[in-house]
């Protein structure tokens, strides 16, 4: 169908969960937003393999490596919810086609840069243009869906966010070993630019605009404080290790509880006198937000975890190539899909008790790649990982999609952009730190126990942290509202 463009304020029903009189988001409209929540994703994890790339063409060190990473996570971790909130206020679809007009242009920035440097503050930029972009993929949804169609859009979205983590990580390896017209790793960046286009042309036509009908001026205290306090967090996490942990991370470090807990109290001082801060505390009253978000967090950190440690021991210990690397992963990506797109039917059925065995069969996976690292090592690859990444696949498909639908279920549509852009820097930030705590774990672990046994013991706390998910998700609700 065609959907109507407006900019007319969207209106809630009885209930407030459910719009009356705003436009409604077709299957044309779907795919583009989708795609927008593709792209931040899959540029956070196609760099991994391209980094021994980066580092030897533009003679960059480890610790400068890292900050490629982590600008981009970081800034786009501590605008997310900012970026929601400017959705709800001057609309979500003016915000989704500048973020995504922004981040086409910070990826040809990106894949110019001459020099490190220059590569590391085009990442941040870049992450600061889909922090625009993302949070207005979930508002819109939950404004123009309803039903079964929310429920529908909820698990394709889910399922995007999934596919897209591994997804990136094969296309980088894809790309840097294509070198495509002597590009190299520099065609990882420049292949966003294309996509951008056929997505602000796609977006301009299908994608219809709504806004909140009470929009809250932005909470300038509350957005400073909560970039502190992800700052003084993921920053030292990250860098610590390649700086040799100098004294400035160690008092980042112990800023940190400080500059959250002055973030709390501006926010519930905020929120008790009426007004809308950044994360209104009197959000986390839902208690299927409230227990989604606890599950997203170890998944989160374990998923990024795992794939940059995948990434640089296959590359580095078993000796793959970036083309190798990346599509060993490809069957965990393939089973992935096909499980997200079963999802609904078994959530119908079974209710959120799907995501308890979903954790057990992906912890399952774990050990069965742990089992392929000893037993095979150097010669790890696609066949000996195969049994691992397909039931660690199916067993994620289980969990990612129906934790993201528990968390924005019963959140208001009016709060739409509020709950979205909080969802999403708790994953967003989750991931960043999965790749400072579990990448750093694994690193500093190389140079005593060897690239297989560091591996081996990386896998294992992930697989802890599996365990920690699947006990939590035993206090989700039972079905989904």
């Amino acid at each position: 169908m065609t959907e109507t463009i407006t900019s007319r304020p969207v209106r809630t029903g009885p209930s407030g969960t459910a719009p009356s009189a705003s436009p409604a988001l077709g299957g044309l409209g779907l795919f583009t937003v989708l795609l927008g929540a593709a792209l931040p994703l899959v540029d956070f994890f196609i760099v991994n393999v391209a980094l021994p790339t980066i580092g030897t063409d533009l003679s960059a060190s480890e610790a400068v490596l890292e900050l490629v990473v982590a600008g981009y996570g970081v800034a786009y971790a501590v605008l997310l919810v900012l970026g929601g909130r400017l959705g709800d206020l001057f609309g979500r679809r003016r915000l989704f086609l500048g973020g995504m007009a922004a981040f086409g242009l910070t990826s040809l920035a990106c894949g110019l840069a001459p020099d490190a440097w220059s590569l590391v503050a085009a990442r941040a930029a870049q992450g600061a243009s889909a922090a625009a972009m993302l949070p207005q993929v979930l508002a819109t949804i939950q404004a123009t869906t309803a039903g079964p169609r929310r429920a529908k859009a909820m698990s394709l979205y889910g399922a995007t966010a999934g596919l897209s983590m591994v997804a990136g990580q094969i296309l980088g390896g894809v790309l840097v070993a294509a070198d495509i017209a002597g590009t190299g790793w520099r065609s990882v960046f420049l292949v966003n630019v294309p996509v951008v286009l056929v997505g602000l042309f796609l977006a301009a036509r299908a994608v219809p605009e709504t806004r909140s009908a009470r929009p809250e001026p932005v909470d300038v205290p509350g957005t400073f404080l909560l970039a502190a306090s992800i700052l003084t967090l993921l920053v030292p996490l990250t860098e610590g290790r390649a700086a040799g942990w100098p004294l400035w991370t160690w008092l980042s470090l112990a800023a940190f509880p400080f500059a959250a807990a002055a973030f709390y109290a501006v926010e519930r001082r905020a929120d008790r006198a009426g007004r809308t801060p950044l994360v209104p505390p009197s959000l986390f009253a839902i208690v299927s937000l409230r227990r989604g978000l606890l599950l997203i967090v170890p998944f989160s950190i374990g998923f990024s975890g795992f794939m940059f440690v995948i990434a640089v021991a296959l590359q580095q210990g078993a000796g793959l190539g970036p083309v190798a690397a990346g599509p060993a992963l490809a069957p965990l990506a393939v089973v992935f899909f096909l499980f997200s797109l079963a999802g609904p039917r078994l959530v119908a059925r079974y209710g959120t008790r799907v995501v308890p065995v979903g954790a057990v069969l992906q912890g399952v996976g774990l050990a069965l790649m742990t089992l392929a690292a000893w037993r095979s090592w150097p010669d790890l690859g696609l066949v000996e990982l195969l049994p691992g990444t397909v039931v660690a696949g199916a067993g994620q498909a289980l969990q990612l999609p129906v934790i993201l639908r528990v968390v924005l279920s019963e959140v208001p549509a009016v709060r739409a952009g509020v709950g979205g852009g909080v969802m999403v820097t708790t994953q967003q930030a989750s991931l960043a730190l999965g790749v400072a705590t579990l990448g750093t774990l694994f690193l500093s672990l190389v140079p005593g126990m060897g690239m297989r046994d560091a591996l081996m013991t990386t896998l294992l706390v992930q697989l802890a942290g599996v365990a920690l998910t699947g006990l939590l998700s035993l206090r989700l609700p039972r079905t989904i509202a």
